[in-house]
């Protein structure tokens, strides 16, 4: 039966940008607080509540996720001092919770849902100080990622210093004793109003006094969208500053010896600035040669090496490459192993190849590789974590497709690779087994894309209901993860494909650049050959073929559905990026022209509008069933970007499926409750099974109907 849906009356807003009229007629849906968004809103609700209701099993797909969900995980440890420090999550728990270990006990340092029994509260950050005596925290509530930083004393689980406010994951720098850290704040809202999301600055904070009483260090008179990091070395002596446009790949960095200067005025020389690469540092503190500072950097090698300098003398004309760029895959981590029981020093080296990592072993003294640590699987690993004294141990974590987070402890001293915490895989049931594989589609200008395929069988046995997912930007990799949602689709028997596209980073920097500002069409068309393989290859047909996006991916999908509606049979948008013209103008938009360009400049501004996917919905089209998904505390992607699209979708679309709306209260773009993970995927699997013909019996049910 047709939808009918909530009045959105279509406004004449036009804007005038470089000679062009652009229509904006839900410009009204922008401002949450009017009204009729309200009233919008709330009948977008009904509707969706309604629609749900028709999406059959959405008990047994919330029973299948939370079983596959539940398994104990910890994070990779902190060692400080006689303590150790880690996150847990155990069975049950909504929230990951922050431990300490000593003298053989465990002890919960921070429980989220201790503080907050709503649920709403999340543990964003945490560090521990040089000695393990403090510990540095940051809570946020309602999704909103906008964070308040604490410190507690670890002896005694007293909260000694804080809150701050204005402060977003921000790195914490302890100097030696405790007394003080670098951390990042955005200035006072009333003084940039509109623009409370930045106007970052680096701080000297001394424990017990005003945050009023903090000392600028860096960040004054600098554009309002950078992002700064501080570092300090364990013994005091080095600071290290970075700061980045936004979420530019390229970073600057400088560098201070405090024990020459006053660490509440550093002395900070360039190491870096002005180069289109991004650069990290890891200074060893040294015997008698003086310290050495490594450096992992794209500079004239896009895959990533890594050089060698001093840090008294840390211009480019002194780095030396010990570590080359390699053709076949692209650096990820490093951490030199210096101890004095080792023979000679030596590093872990985590590479990515076509998204799936490696680790090897090199001689510090000439770069030479000794040989490949072999990892569980074919999956992530990283990043790695080290004592802050030169030592021969790092620990990490690994996982993969099938494999929940394991942490995997090395020592260098025998060169062994053990498990420090393992990740108990799902149970093996009558759902059958699940097979990964890696193919190669071919985009529309010839470019290789790889796609990893989850299934029952791993062969294209039969057309099955299949999900197609990516993301395509910000240099970020799909690489192998565990993740819950994936496993329970493909143990009823469907097939869930994850597309390795450019604007990502699975084949180095290069691979990101080719898909970012004006060359984004280029990931649609890598999005769009992959749902060409998968058909042509027997995996799925276009009827029974459904795709899934959050974020930039939510943009991906929301191009995808506007550009290709026919070869869809379902979608799914979570917190999506839809009108591109005005993208800059909400959430952290700002911080992202460095992604997509700026509708300012006229060639940038005919790159967004041809692909932007609320201005390419056309009226009478066949749209496939639409779920758009918003996060009401999300302050990165505004939610009005989600209404604006549905509004246009369901204006436009003659399709039979509906487009539904389902906006999520007290959450966030970020972390969430693990009962609220688990309504989400519930919501979009039973919506997807709903239209592509899959329950969570699989061929089992009786009820199974593919169309």
């Amino acid at each position: 039966m047709p939808v009918r849906y909530p009045s959105a009356p279509r406004s004449n807003q036009r804007d005038l940008l470089h000679g062009m009229a652009v229509a904006d007629p839900y410009r009204w849906l922008e401002d949450a607080l009017d009204n009729r968004t309200r009233n919008w809103q709330t009948g977008q609700r009904e509707l969706y509540l309604r629609c749900r209701e028709q999406w059959s099993h959405r008990t047994e797909w919330s029973s299948l996720l939370a079983e596959l969900a539940g398994n104990d995980s910890t994070s990779a440890p902190a060692l400080r001092g006689p303590r150790t420090f880690s996150t847990r999550m155990t069975k049950n728990s909504e929230h990951a919770t922050l431990y300490v270990s000593e003298g053989g006990a465990d002890r919960v340092l921070v429980d989220p849902l201790e503080i907050d029994p709503t649920g709403d509260t999340v543990l964003e950050a945490w560090n521990p100080s040089l000695e393990g005596e403090l510990m540095a925290y940051q809570l946020s509530s309602q999704g909103t990622e906008n964070c308040v930083l604490l410190v507690r004393d670890v002896a005694t689980g007293t909260v000694v210093d804080g809150p701050i406010d204005r402060v977003r994951r921000t790195s914490v720098a302890w100097l030696p004793g405790g007394a003080s850290f670098y951390y990042v704040r955005r200035m006072p809202p009333e003084l940039h109003p509109g623009e409370e999301l930045y106007h970052r600055r680096i701080y000297l904070h001394r424990l017990g006094t005003d945050a009023t009483e903090d000392v600028l260090i860096f960040g004054a008179g600098r554009a309002a969208a950078q992002f700064y990091t501080a570092a300090v070395t364990p013994d005091g002596r080095w600071l290290t500053v970075s700061a980045a446009a936004g979420t530019s790949p390229h970073n600057d960095l400088w560098l201070a010896d405090l024990w020459l200067s006053d660490p509440a005025r550093p002395a900070l020389r360039p190491v870096q600035v002005g180069d289109a690469a991004r650069t990290h540092t890891r200074i060893v503190p040294g015997t008698s040669g003086g310290d050495t500072m490594w450096l992992r950097t794209t500079l004239a090698a896009p895959r990533g090496r890594v050089v060698s300098t001093t840090p008294g003398d840390p211009g480019q004309a002194t780095w030396r490459t010990i570590i080359p760029e390699r053709r076949d895959a692209v650096l990820q981590d490093f951490v030199p192993l210096t101890d004095d029981r080792l023979p000679h020093p030596v590093a872990l080296v985590s590479w990515s190849r076509h998204a799936v990592s490696e680790i090897t072993l090199h001689d510090l003294r000439d770069g030479r590789e000794l040989g490949q640590v072999k990892l569980p699987g074919n999956g992530s690993a990283g990043p790695f974590h080290t004592p802050p004294a030169p030592g021969h141990e790092a620990w990490f974590s690994y996982s993969d497709h099938t494999t929940p987070r394991t942490v995997l402890h090395f020592d260098a001293l025998d060169e062994r690779l053990r498990t420090w915490f393992p990740g108990t895989s799902p149970r093996d049931d009558d759902h059958g087994e699940v097979r990964v594989t890696v193919e190669t589609a071919t985009s529309h200008d010839g470019t290789p894309i790889r796609v990893f395929i989850i299934s029952p069988t791993g062969t294209p046995d039969r057309p099955r209901p299949a999900i197609l997912t990516g993301y395509g930007g910000f240099g970020a990799s799909m690489s192998p993860v565990y993740s819950p949602d994936v496993l329970a689709w493909v143990r009823a028997g469907g097939v869930f494909a994850i597309s390795c596209l450019r604007g990502g980073g699975e084949e180095g920097a290069w691979w990101h650049r080719a898909g970012m500002g004006r060359n984004k069409q280029r990931v649609f068309d890598d999005f769009d050959a992959v749902t060409d393989h998968l058909i042509r290859q027997g995996w799925t047909t276009h009827r029974r073929l459904g795709i899934v996006g959050n974020s930039n991916g939510g943009l991906l999908v929301a191009a995808a559905v506007t550009q290709h509606p026919e070869k869809y049979a379902a979608a799914v948008c979570l917190a999506p990026l839809t009108d591109m013209v005005r993208y800059e103008r909400s959430g952290m938009g700002p911080s992202w022209r460095s992604e997509f360009g700026t509708a300012d400049d006229p060639d940038d501004f005919s790159a967004l509008l041809a692909y932007s996917p609320y201005h390419n919905v056309r009226e009478r089209a066949a749209y496939p069933p639409v779920l758009v998904g918003a996060f009401e505390g999300d302050s990165r992607v505004d939610p009005a970007h989600a209404r604006k699209f549905t509004a246009a979708l369901q204006y436009a679309s003659t399709g039979t499926g509906p487009v539904v709306l389902r906006v999520e209260h007290h959450v966030g773009h970020g972390g969430r409750a693990t009962s609220r993970l688990v309504g989400l995927h519930t919501d979009v699997l039973a919506f997807c099974g709903h239209y592509l013909g899959l329950c969570p019996e699989g061929d089992r049910c009786a009820c199974s109907s593919a169309p």
